[in-house]
């Protein structure tokens, strides 16, 4: 088995369990303060199914929404339509995105960009960001270095059970890591239990990280200046720290 590119990773019943099954959900509140901070019209990059650019769009936020995977973006569609509220989305990978626009605010809401799987696409993925932006806007890019196995248990499944009494599973089988790359991956198992029939699906995850330094050079090669890094409390960043936020303005 060999990994996929996220807009195929993030299909059918991956994008299923994505939203009951993920680690959290993102607080509005950080991404509402950086907008007021730089502006509207904002983006959102990796938008998903709809966390939390629609609790910004319902607070009536000019903001748009980026995702590479259209099952995710489908799902967002189907909630945003539920509650009334109007969204504009696109379906791109952020390395190639090509919106014929530029934005006051561009943002990832939690690490997404970790998914990109090396160097070359991240520097794609600035120099696109960096074309996207006006003059006077800024990024906000939310990174972390994983821990040697992102900390999870093997062979232990997390567990959801959706109205209808379809039982939902993920269940990490094992985990691979190379420093020299700096990528971590991951074989995930993707299990639909529905009247009493089980379908399953084996697919990798990949995580790409970055130190501080790594990721401030190709920022800069990108054409995008370091305003500030930040911890995820929104201080100064350690260092050594293992989660920052970059934030970025145009050079």
């Amino acid at each position: 088995m060999t990994p996929i590119e996220p807009s195929r990773h993030y299909t059918g019943l991956v994008a299923r369990a994505y939203g009951p099954l993920r680690g959290s959900v993102p607080d509005p509140e950080p991404y509402a303060r950086f907008i007021a901070a730089f502006g509207e019209p904002a983006l959102e990059l990796g938008c998903g199914d709809g966390d939390p650019m629609l609790e910004l769009r319902r607070r009536g936020l000019d903001i748009e929404g980026l995702d590479s995977s259209a099952d995710m973006l489908e799902r967002f569609r189907a909630r945003a339509d539920s509650e009334g509220v109007s969204v504009v989305l696109h379906e791109s990978a952020i390395e190639s995105m090509c919106l014929g626009r530029r934005y006051q605010s561009i943002f990832l809401a939690g690490p997404t960009f970790n998914l990109l799987v090396n160097d070359t696409t991240a520097a794609n993925a600035l120099a696109r960001i960096a074309e996207h932006l006006e003059p006077t806007g800024a990024a906000l890019i939310p990174l972390f270095i994983p821990p040697p196995g992102d900390g999870v248990e093997i062979g232990v499944p997390r567990r959801h059970e959706e109205a209808s009494g379809a039982l939902l599973k993920v269940t990490t089988l094992s985990v691979e890591r190379n420093e020299d790359t700096r990528q971590q991956q991951t074989v995930l198992r993707y299990e639909v239990i529905e009247h009493g029939v089980s379908t399953v699906l084996d697919r990798i995850w990949v995580l790409h990280w970055h130190s501080q330094e790594s990721f401030r050079q190709l920022a800069t090669e990108a054409g995008l200046r370091v305003v500030a890094v930040l911890d995820p409390e929104g201080q100064r960043a350690d260092p050594t720290a293992t989660e920052f936020v970059f934030l970025l303005a145009p050079a």
